[in-house]
């Protein structure tokens, strides 16, 4: 798992291998992912978007951007945490992610970055 904190916000990734929607002869390699977010400051703050870096072996770098995370802009509390899913497709076998989320926080409408933590995308197979 990898974990890191900026400005009071908790962002913790844990990542798996899922062979069954892969495909390693046709270069398809797919992961999932599952985000836990954790609001740890004293502010209520609100993920506005995200922005995601996608590297993988084969050197394609890959930027992704959009609004919220899965088709939700979560409010925090201070305290409270949001938790989410998703996946990546590689065309390689090792790649990694890394990215930010944009909050804002509601009281005085002010925009702040959270970093993602890098975590890397290896299938099981390239361990051994």
């Amino acid at each position: 798992m990898e974990i890191l904190t900026t400005n009071g916000i908790t962002v913790s990734v844990e990542t798996q291998y899922l062979p069954a929607h892969s495909d390693p002869r046709a270069s398809k390699f797919i992961f999932g992912y599952f985000i836990t977010i954790e609001n740890g400051s004293p502010h209520t703050v609100q993920l506005m978007s995200r922005r995601w870096m996608i590297h993988d072996a084969s050197t394609t770098v890959r930027e992704v951007k959009g609004d919220g995370v899965v088709g939700q802009q979560p409010v925090l509390q201070p305290g409270e945490s949001y938790s989410y899913s998703s996946y990546c497709d590689l065309s390689a076998e090792i790649g990694k992610m890394q990215g930010a989320y944009l909050m804002t926080r509601i009281e005085d409408r002010s925009n702040f970055e959270v970093i993602i933590p890098e975590f890397k995308l290896i299938v099981p197979f390239k361990l051994n």
